[in-house]
């Protein structure tokens, strides 16, 4: 696997389910990124803005894994940076597999990972059909598609979502250095 670092850098100041891809970025301790629609101490998605608009903002960073853009152009998906609306792309890190509370250094910047980002209709309202590559079961057949009689773990491949724990800003060609938490791990889960 090659060395991790930041493949691109992405926000919006407004709701949309894209990004657009910038030169850098401003991480801002305890509040996101700066000048993006989902940066803030509280919640800021829309949906858990209506439930309860008190909730810490778990979702203040929006990471994707590049391998992810692969495996959707082997599908017929071609994507590009901030397409599915994350902040920071990486490459040579397994974002999936790593424990709840794990930091990611970006050479000052730091992240805490806080769970998995679970896609919703607008990934198919983006691209019709995309779900399939970024929602699955472990078994490997597509989400929603009836399988036997044992009931397959879900596997969400939309990314993870963090809180900024150090500030600064991150560049494309970054390294990323991973710290994992004291054990026991527990596994992301979706915020």
């Amino acid at each position: 696997m090659p060395q991790p670092r930041v493949v691109a850098v992405s926000r919006d100041d407004q709701h949309r389910f894209s990004k657009v891809p910038v030169d850098s970025i401003t991480l801002v301790a305890g509040h996101g990124v700066e000048g993006d629609a989902h940066a803030g101490a509280f919640v800021k998605h829309r949906s858990r803005v209506k439930r309860d608009p008190q909730q810490p903002n778990l979702r203040q960073v929006h990471l994707i894994h590049a391998e992810l853009f692969d495996e959707a152009l082997a599908q017929g998906y071609e994507l590009g940076p901030g397409d599915l609306g994350e902040n920071v792309l990486t490459e040579g890190v397994d974002l999936l597999g790593l424990p709840t509370g794990t930091r990611l250094d970006f050479g000052g910047p730091v992240v805490r990972l806080t769970g998995l980002r679970n896609p919703c209709v607008q990934i198919n309202r983006f691209k019709p059909g995309l779900v399939k590559v970024v929602l699955a079961k472990d078994d490997g057949t597509p989400a929603g598609r009836p399988v036997g009689t044992s009931v397959p773990t879900v596997i969400r491949k939309a990314g993870v979502m963090a809180v900024v724990e150090s500030g600064g800003d991150v560049v494309p060609g970054r390294p990323i250095t991973v710290t994992l938490p004291a054990e026991p791990h527990a596994p992301l889960a979706p915020v």
